[in-house]
């Protein structure tokens, strides 16, 4: 009983240390229509961006940098954190995009997932590497 019990107590700091150290957001599934952000790679579209300005104008930026998609919708708005839904052209297919802000690290942490199916056909790993993109040319 004690083995199970340090067994489980292991794991589940083992898989909180992963998502708080790494990126807060949630880990994205074994599926391939999921793509989020890390901080130890060496992939430069996988970094978390980095921001220069304080908080709330890095936000601000983001929002006004997203709102420029077609078929986006901001669905959560905090000071550290924001939600966007993006529905694709053909299909009507949601995506929930999230960015966390990292002050720490000056950098936002971001996870683009399907809502439904297993393959997204590379679409939320493209739409990121755009968002990583375009956020490089405005800092």
């Amino acid at each position: 009983m004690k083995l199970i019990l340090s067994t489980l107590l292991l794991l589940s700091s083992l898989s909180f240390f992963a998502q708080s150290n790494l990126n807060p957001l949630p880990i994205c599934p074994k599926s391939p229509n999921c793509f989020r952000s890390e901080l130890n790679t060496k992939k430069y579209f996988k970094r978390p961006l980095k921001f220069k300005n304080d908080l709330n104008t890095s936000n601000a930026e983001l929002i006004a940098l997203i709102s420029n998609y077609e078929n986006t919708e901001l669905v959560n708005k905090s000071s550290d954190q924001l939600e966007f839904l993006f529905t694709t052209k053909v299909g009507k297919f949601v995506d929930e995009v999230s960015f966390q802000f990292d002050e720490d690290n000056n950098c936002i942490h971001f996870r683009s997932a399907s809502r439904k199916g297993w393959s997204d056909m590379g679409a939320n790993k493209r739409r990121m590497k755009k968002i990583v993109k375009d956020w490089n040319n405005l800092n």
